[in-house]
C-alpha cells in the first residue's frame, strides 16, 4: 500500500517526543514494502531549534539511523493535496499538525473517497485544552488513533470522532536492544524533559530526591529545564547533560544500571492506562526500571515483573537500594520487562494493527456488495489489481520476536 503521514517532524526529536513513534512505525511500513511518503512543515520548530543548537550535523545524523525515511518539507499556503496524495491508500495525521491542514485533509478525503483517513493523538489535549481539538474539525476522518483506551472514550463521549481506536505507542526494537558490551558508568540515568511544570514536584519526589539520599552516581538528559531545576540537580550531585538523539539513548541505558519512569500529571492522574513511550523504550533496552504511580489501566504490563512501582519518594528510594544491591534480582526484572515488550509492544505490533485496520476499512464497501462466493472471489481480484487486498497476516506481519 501507500501510506502518507503528516506529522510535526519526523527526524527531529528535540523538545518532540512525538517523533520515536512514527518514524519506528514509518520504518516498520517500509521493511514490510510499503510505499511511505512523510510529509512535514518547512518551519517546524523541533527541526530549526535542532538545527541552532546542534547544527545540521545533527538531522543527518538522525536521517543515518533512519536511511530510508525522507520526509517531503511543505509550505501549508501552497500545499497541493492532489499531487502529494495521488495513489495513496491511508493517510494518518499525527495530533501536532496544524489545524488548518487537518481540516483541509478532512475536506480532500470527503471529495476524494479514495482513501483511508486517521487522526493520530499522543497528548493529553483533549482533556487538558479540549477547545484546541474541537477546532480541528474531523468530521471527515475514518478514525481516531488514540494511545489509550481513556483517551479513545473521552472523543466518542464527546462527539468528536465517528470512531476512535487504541493505539498505543510502543518500542522501535530494531534501535532499542540491550548493549551488553558497554561498560556500565554510573548507577542511574533519566531522559525527560522538565515538562513544563507538569511533574516539576514528582521529578523532585522520585528523582532527585531518591538520587541524593542514596547518593548516586546519575545523569539526566532532556531540554526546558529553569534555573531552579538545574539547581536541584546539582545539590542533589545529579549531572544534566542537556539533549540527547532518542537513537543514542539505548547506549546510554547500556551505561546505567537503572532507571526511573516519572509520568506527567495529566497522564498519571486523569488518563489511566496511557503510559508514554519511554517505558517500552526504556524494557526494550533491557534495563532494569522502577516508576512513578500511574495505573495500567488497560494490563499492557505486569507491574512488579516487568518493572517495579514506587508510591512515594520512599519507596522509590528502597527500590533503587534493592536493585543495585543485588544484580540477580535486578537482571530478572530487566529481562521480564524485554521479553514483555518483545512479545507485545514493539512497533511491528502497532504496524500489524494499523494495516488490519486499513483493510478492514478500505474492503468494507467492497464486502458489502458481495452476495456470493463467485462476486467476493471477483471483487478481491479487482482488489489485487488496484493495490487493495484481503487482510492476510502473510503479506505484512513481521515474524515473531
Amino acid at each position: 500500500m501507500r501510506i502518507a503521514l503528516f506529522c510535526h517532524s519526523l527526524l527531529s526529536d528535540w523538545d518532540h517526543g512525538h517523533a520515536h513513534f512514527l518514524r519506528g512505525i514509518a520504518a516498520e511500513l517500509d521493511a514490510r514494502g510499503h510505499d511511505v511518503l512523510a510529509f512535514e512543515p518547512a518551519d517546524a520548530f523541533s527541526a530549526e531549534r535542532l538545527v541552532a543548537a546542534r547544527g545540521p550535523a545533527a538531522l543527518r545524523e538522525a536521517a543515518a539511523v533512519y536511511p530510508r525515511l525522507c520526509p517531503r518539507r511543505y509550505a501549508l499556503s501552497t500545499l497541493d493535496l492532489d499531487a502529494a496524495l495521488a495513489g495513496v491508500d491511508a493517510v494518518l495525521v499525527h495530533e501536532r499538525s496544524d489545524p488548518e491542514l487537518v481540516r483541509r485533509l478532512g475536506e480532500h478525503r470527503a471529495r476524494a473517497d479514495r482513501y483511508r483517513l486517521f487522526f493520530h493523538d499522543t497528548h493529553h489535549r483533549l482533556l487538558t485544552d479540549p477547545a484546541a481539538i474541537v477546532r480541528r474539525d474531523l468530521s471527515g476522518y475514518d478514525c481516531v488513533l488514540g494511545f489509550g483506551k481513556s483517551l479513545c472514550d473521552l472523543y466518542l463521549r464527546r462527539g468528536v470522532a465517528r470512531r476512535a481506536v487504541v493505539w498505543h505507542e510502543a518500542a522501535d526494537a530494531r534501535v532499542f536492544r540491550p548493549l551488553p558490551g558497554v561498560e556500565k558508568e554510573r548507577d542511574l540515568v533519566w531522559i525527560g524533559n522538565w515538562g513544563d511544570g507538569e511533574r516539576a514536584a514528582e521529578l523532585r519526589e522520585f528523582l532527585i530526591g531518591p538520587v541524593k539520599a542514596l547518593g548516586l552516581r546519575a545523569r539526566v538528559h532532556g531540554v526546558g529545564y529553569p534555573e531552579h531545576a538545574l539547581a536541584a540537580l546539582a545539590d542533589a550531585g545529579i549531572e544534566h547533560a542537556g539533549w540527547l538523539p532518542n537513537h543514542r539513548v539505548p547506549d546510554a541505558f547500556a551505561r546505567a544500571r537503572v532507571t526511573v519512569h516519572v509520568p506527567r500529571r495529566p497522564y498519571a492522574a486523569l488518563l489511566p492506562g496511557i503510559p508514554t513511550i519511554r517505558p517500552f523504550e526504556a524494557l526494550a533496552c533491557g534495563i532494569p526500571l522502577v516508576s512513578a504511580p500511574w495505573t495500567d489501566a488497560e494490563r499492557l504490563f505486569s507491574p512488579g515483573r516487568d518493572y517495579l512501582v514506587a508510591r512515594t519518594g520512599a519507596e522509590m528510594t528502597e527500590h533503587l537500594r534493592a536493585l543495585l544491591a543485588d544484580a540477580d534480582f535486578a537482571r530478572g526484572v530487566a529481562e521480564h520487562g524485554r521479553r514483555t515488550v518483545l512479545s507485545r509492544h514493539t512497533c511491528a505490533h502497532r504496524a500489524d494493527t494499523l494495516l488490519d485496520l486499513v483493510d478492514e476499512l478500505l474492503l468494507r464497501p467492497f464486502y458489502r456488495l458481495a452476495g456470493d462466493e463467485e462476486e467476493e472471489d471477483e471483487l478481491e481480484r479487482s482488489g489485487a489489481a488496484s493495490g487493495v487486498r484481503r487482510c492476510d497476516p502473510a503479506h505484512h506481519r513481521s515474524p515473531p520476536a
